[in-house]
């Protein structure tokens, strides 16, 4: 569900980016309270089409904690480039409640991210809880940038360094430019990491790794923590951004029956629908239900994530979910098409 938010602050971060604070009213404080790593989606609507958007929000999860998001500018993003150039305090913005599973409730253990770009932003929360809230933790923070000035962050990173030096690490790279100390300029890939990791920090002994970034980034992360015996339950990612030539191509088409009806239950109400020939699942249900939940409609925010009751579907993209839940039967309704003539979703799981 969408609420109209008043924003209380704009914050430029660098040339390319900002943050947004909104104003929670009293009665919403409960409703927008959020697990450290959670996104929000923001709308609006232009020549009236409605466009969504999802952000990390960057707060410490705590009492009386204010809700700020990270934006950064993205080449022909409507969203981005409102936020960037015309967002102003005062405005009010649609923005619905906190989800997302890339999280992390604070608890003792000695944890760890590798974050490229705008991917420090969910982490920065991540982070920022844990060391506040849980004197028996640890983080390491692994972050890879173009440049210093289009850093995002770098002062609430230098706040953790300089509140808990004994507990927070910090390690940047930089692609584009040479630093007077620190690791040489250079992508963070999978063989850069696989040497670099178990020199930084005791990888076997680490409760909790978080990826957050460009597709490519995150998939030579993983790759080089399973490579170094990483168990998969304790590498955790999200995924910001697929469009830069790394991400694999959509999976093939299987056969689809020629006629299809989709099942679906949102909010304790059932219904069933015809399934058009092309129409996502998403698509389907919102052709009768506005108030389906999505964002992105991307295969990356997971704000679609639906328990797959009955039948079988194709899921063209997945960037969001973790291989444990759609071993459990979870699908993206934005990317799942039927390949059976009856399929069922439950959303409420």
């Amino acid at each position: 569900m969408f609420h109209p938010l008043r924003v209380s602050a704009v914050e430029q971060l660098t040339d390319d980016a900002v943050a947004v604070t909104f104003a929670v009213e009293p009665e919403l404080r409960e409703t927008f309270r959020h697990t450290p790593g959670q996104h929000i989606a923001l709308r609006r609507t232009v020549d009236g089409e409605e466009i969504r958007r999802t952000y990390s929000i960057c707060a410490p999860a705590a009492e009386g904690a204010e809700l700020r998001v990270g934006i950064r500018l993205v080449d022909g993003g409507e969203f981005s480039t409102y936020a960037l150039k015309e967002l102003a305090v005062g405005d009010t913005v649609d923005v619905m409640e906190p989800t997302g599973r890339f999280v992390l409730a604070p608890r003792a253990g000695q944890f760890a991210a590798i974050v490229g770009g705008s991917g420090i932003t969910p982490v920065l929360s991540i982070a920022a809880t844990l060391l506040a809230c849980e004197p028996q933790s640890g983080f390491t923070l692994i972050r890879s940038d173009r440049t210093v000035a289009s850093t995002m962050f770098l002062d609430e990173v230098a706040d953790l360094k300089d509140r808990w030096p004994d507990r927070f690490q910090l390690v940047t790279a930089l692609s584009r430019e040479e630093q007077q100390s620190g690791l040489p300029s250079g992508r963070l890939d999978q063989d850069r990491l696989t040497g670099l990791l178990p020199a930084l920090l005791p990888v076997a002994d680490i409760d909790g790794w978080f990826l957050c970034g460009p597709f490519g980034l995150v998939q030579g992360a993983e790759r080089a923590l399973r490579g170094l015996g990483v168990d998969r339950s304790r590498i955790h990612q999200e995924i910001f951004h697929v469009d830069d030539g790394t991400a694999p191509a959509a999976t093939a088409q299987a056969p689809a029956p020629a006629h299809s009806t989709l099942t679906a239950t949102l909010d304790g109400r059932s219904g069933n629908w015809p399934v058009r020939e092309g129409d996502s699942l998403l698509e389907t249900v919102l052709r009768a239900r506005a108030d389906a939940p999505y964002a992105c409609k991307g295969g990356v925010c997971g704000t679609c994530r639906a328990f797959l009751v009955s039948g079988e579907v194709r899921m063209d993209r997945n960037y969001a979910l973790e291989p444990e839940e759609t071993e459990e039967g979870y699908v993206l309704a934005c990317q799942s098409h039927p390949l059976t003539p009856e399929v069922e979703l439950d959303f409420d799981r």
